[in-house]
């Protein structure tokens, strides 16, 4: 087709074989499109199109996913809001006749089977690194594995005395996001040496973060819970290109982080939260990070 159908946020612009979405950074665009930036669509990862009124004299233009074809909406599960729906496109009510001539056209395009769930993921995944702050932790993910790292005021007992986690994409069979705008909205790995069992409760478990006001916005826990779904489809990272190091050096933190860490896991042990054994252990722990 080649054209370009443009519309509130987006733009669509339709090829031969996928429709490349541009989202708008402007302030009234939703974080999670401006997150996103633009994405391109295989026909062969869409199920449908439907066209139907919208709110306030709009008309919707939407290409529902197929199945298990794109990570961003498996990992979401049906939890995004209408308005945050990267596959939707809401048009000026005058624009309908020619939003009908797209719908056609993309519906004639589908391929025979098109409503099947997909055997592999179709769409690409938010490139890492990636990372976002959760109420209990700061979340990073560089593609080979994902690390959580406690924040004092927000980690349970448990997940303290756990220490800091690593997890190695290779170590993870899935991830379940809740979102931080439902009722106790959580990121959790699910690792392959529980069977893919939840390990209790999300503020228990050293292998999930929790959300809160503020904390884990769907922006930034969406895009990360799904770069960490692709790459566990997937088999685990890529091979590090040639001339790539094979290890990354240790990285060394801040001081004054690792001092207020020391500060905290006093104050833990003066409590009785910590032993003197785990308070020892600790401090070495974190004194070797300088």
């Amino acid at each position: 087709m080649g054209d370009v159908l443009a519309g509130f946020h987006a733009a669509w612009e339709f090829g031969s074989d996928s429709v490349l979405i541009r989202f708008e950074r402007g302030i009234r665009t939703p974080k999670l499109f401006q997150a996103l930036g633009e994405r391109r669509i295989p026909l062969d990862a869409i199920a449908g199109v439907t066209l139907t009124p919208g709110k306030r004299g709009t008309v919707v233009l939407r290409a529902e996913p197929r199945p298990g074809a794109d990570p961003l909406m498996e990992a979401a599960a049906g939890q995004l809001k209408e308005a945050s729906d990267p596959y939707r496109l809401v048009l000026p009510a005058e624009r309908e006749t020619l939003a009908e001539y797209y719908a056609d056209e993309l519906r004639a395009a589908l391929a025979p089977g098109h409503a099947e769930p997909a055997e592999r993921h179709l769409v690409r995944a938010p490139e890492a690194p990636l990372q976002f702050k959760a109420y209990d932790a700061k979340a990073s993910f560089d593609g080979r594995s994902v690390v959580f790292r406690w924040f004092w005021t927000g980690a349970s007992s448990a997940k303290w005395k756990a220490g800091d986690q690593t997890f190695a994409v290779a170590d993870l069979c899935g991830v379940e996001w809740r979102s931080p705008e439902l009722f106790e909205g959580h990121l959790r790995l699910v690792r392959r040496a529980e069977g893919g069992a939840a390990a209790g409760a999300p503020d228990q478990d050293p292998g999930a973060v929790v959300f809160g006001l503020g904390y884990g916005p769907v922006h930034e826990s969406l895009p990360f819970a799904a770069a960490v779904l692709a790459a566990v489809r997937a088999g685990g990272p890529a091979a590090p290109s040639e001339g790539a190091a094979a290890v990354t050096a240790p990285v060394r933190r801040d001081p004054g982080d690792v001092a207020e860490r020391i500060r905290h896991l006093g104050e833990l042990h003066s409590a009785g939260l910590v032993t003197d054994d785990e308070f020892s252990s600790k401090k070495a722990e974190l004194l070797a990070e300088l």
